[in-house]
């Protein structure tokens, strides 16, 4: 006897966490696109009273185009449609090899290609400054401005996300190597350096910093939070977004500015490709590429403006 749509999209939820390992964000980003597009399959309206379920074996490549159209007509971005057009392929290429239905109807589903461009980006005179106001502001040995300077510098000198980042325990540090290790995206592991002002920043943090605010509730976390929990996320984008206005002419980002702005900095600098690949933890070369592009704008930008002959 076969499932029932309901059942076997929980199936498909327990698929994403337990064999592929998916995040709680990825998760709900999929749960959400399959709930949005069913509700438009199914004709479901405020005025209207619940039509009945449209049984999965029903759904047709017409209705996926459809669905997507009326997204597009609504205003959504390129990004978006990208992405709920994946969250279908997976799901239903899914639901085949599990003999829930029995063609994919998303086989020929092609959403508009995503523009690949990134925020903008600190200068490094703008990331120096911010770093230098950050080790100014803890001067006075204050235990969440040591924190805040040591956040500050290893995700400029890491480049890694700022999930990672909060996720981080005191032991993932190795200070004499000079490398954090960090688990990412699939719960995959990888090894990132840091530079001597981010090794200082910590030494100082976990030594006059983080004592001062442990308490019984932080476990091993790296960074804390004023009450001795694990830094949340929120708080990070708060402090690079408050410290970037103490920057005159900063452009305003958060940490995956920081992020972004570490690769484009490494590529200037002459890093590898596929070193700044690792370093990041991306899956694909070709998400990191887009840092050169970025590269050689700022290259070609720059030439235009100062050579005689542009």
């Amino acid at each position: 006897m076969s499932l029932s749509r309901q059942a076997t999209v929980d199936a498909f939820e327990r698929h994403l966490r337990a064999e592929r390992g998916r995040s709680p964000h990825t998760i709900r980003a999929y749960l959400g696109d399959l709930r949005e597009f069913f509700a438009h399959v199914d004709g479901v309206s405020d005025e209207e009273p619940t039509p009945p379920e449209t049984p999965l074996i029903d759904v047709r490549l017409a209705d996926l185009r459809e669905w997507l159209g009326s997204l597009a007509s609504g205003g959504a971005a390129r990004a978006t449609l990208a992405r709920r057009s994946a969250s279908m392929r997976t799901f239903f290429a899914w639901a085949v090899r599990e003999g829930h239905v029995d063609t994919d109807p998303s086989l020929r589903l092609v959403a508009p290609k995503r523009h690949r461009t990134l925020p903008p980006v600190l200068a490094k005179d703008d990331a120096a400054g911010l770093l230098d106001v950050a080790a100014v502001a803890a001067d006075d040995g204050d235990p969440v401005r040591l924190r805040d300077r040591a956040v500050l510098e290893l995700l400029y000198a890491t480049g890694v996300r700022v999930g990672e980042l909060t996720g981080l325990d005191v032991d993932d540090v190795d200070h004499e190597a000079g490398v954090i290790r960090v688990i990412g995206k699939g719960d995959k592991e990888r090894r990132v350096p840091y530079g001597r002002p981010a090794a200082a920043a910590l030494t100082e943090w976990l030594q006059r910093g983080r004592p001062r605010l442990v308490t019984d509730r932080s476990g091993a976390g790296l960074f804390l939070g004023r009450r001795g929990g694990r830094l949340d996320p929120r708080q990070v984008r708060t402090l690079v977004h408050d410290m970037l206005t103490h920057v005159p002419d900063a452009p305003d980002l958060g940490p995956h500015g920081l992020r972004h702005s570490a690769a484009t900095h490494l590529l200037e600098g002459g890093a590898d490709l596929r070193m700044v690949q690792e370093l990041l933890g991306h899956a694909s070369l070709s998400t990191t590429q887009i840092y050169t592009h970025v590269s050689i704008e700022r290259l070609s930008a720059s030439y235009a403006q100062a050579h005689p002959r542009a």
